[in-house]
């Protein structure tokens, strides 16, 4: 192990992420960058990913990927492994949030006794499918290495359930329910974590969870105020409160951790 910030350092080291393009994900990646990682900016747009990887500090690419096909993550370990000769650190960060086409239905359709089976499966595919083919082709390779790191994005609410009074509007109406679906599959990612962190441990491959709180990104006065006040910080996350975390678990200084759970939520599960 080296001097304090040598044992930070990703200098030399090719680092994948998917879901790149989100507000979290761009983060991920500066971070990774920043720290000395050549970066693999994946997410659908082939053409965003371009753009994106081309504006970070270090020589990074980007690669549009569909991860809940395992022949397109084929094809996104294949083309990394032709860039940069090998993989040290992926980070599973695509995943999908309830989006639903009509705000003035929201309310009743995301209801848990009304909620469509299809968003269910389609949660399912993205946040735990892709976990898992994204860990199984690129994860394979790390241990043809004997060496790798493996992070898996999970949330609060897949530690705890959802505060449904958050989505009450000022006027006492109920605009959104938070699904089953979204703290199912980040529990899940939790249980992945240890499952994969002890069936790969002797092969010198690290998996751990990073679980990052709400972020702050344009919602509702009243929402920001509801979270800031459910939160000891007294706020909602900035986008980059999470870089830290991500290259401490991307690095030698997070040597001997795996199977681990790195909550960063300001405090959200303490009470």
């Amino acid at each position: 192990m080296g001097s304090f910030p040598q044992i930070f350092s990703l200098k030399n080291k090719v680092a994948i992420v998917t879901g790149a393009l989100g507000l979290i994900g761009k983060n991920h990646c500066e971070a990774l960058a920043e720290a000395g990682a050549k970066v693999v900016v994946c997410d659908l747009d082939q053409t965003e990913c371009n753009n994106f990887a081309g504006n970070l500090p270090q020589k990074s690419v980007g690669i549009s990927s569909d991860i809940t096909h395992k022949d397109s993550v084929i094809e996104l370990k294949n083309r990394t492994l032709k860039e940069f000769g090998r993989i040290d650190v992926l980070v599973n960060n695509a995943a999908i949030n309830d989006m639903f086409e009509n705000p003035q239905a929201a309310a009743e359709q995301s209801k848990f006794e009304n909620y469509p089976l299809e968003m269910w499966k389609k949660s399912l595919d993205v946040n735990l499918t892709g976990m898992f083919l994204c860990s199984q082709v690129i994860g394979s390779e790390m241990v043809k290495q004997n060496k790798g790191i493996i992070i898996n994005i999970a949330s609060t609410y897949g530690m705890v359930a959802p505060d449904q009074s958050l989505y009450i509007n000022p006027d006492g109406t109920q605009s959104f329910y938070k699904s089953a679906a979204y703290p199912v599959t980040k529990g899940a990612v939790i249980s992945f974590t240890k499952f994969l962190a002890a069936y790969w441990g002797e092969k010198n491959v690290r998996v751990n969870t990073l679980t990052p709180g709400g972020v702050e990104n344009k919602q509702d006065d009243y929402f920001i105020k509801n979270y800031s006040n459910r939160t000891p910080l007294k706020r909602m996350a900035k986008p980059n409160d999470y870089r830290g975390a991500l290259i401490f678990l991307a690095s030698d200084a997070s040597d001997y951790m795996t199977g681990a759970n790195l909550v960063v939520d300001g405090g959200w599960t303490a009470w």
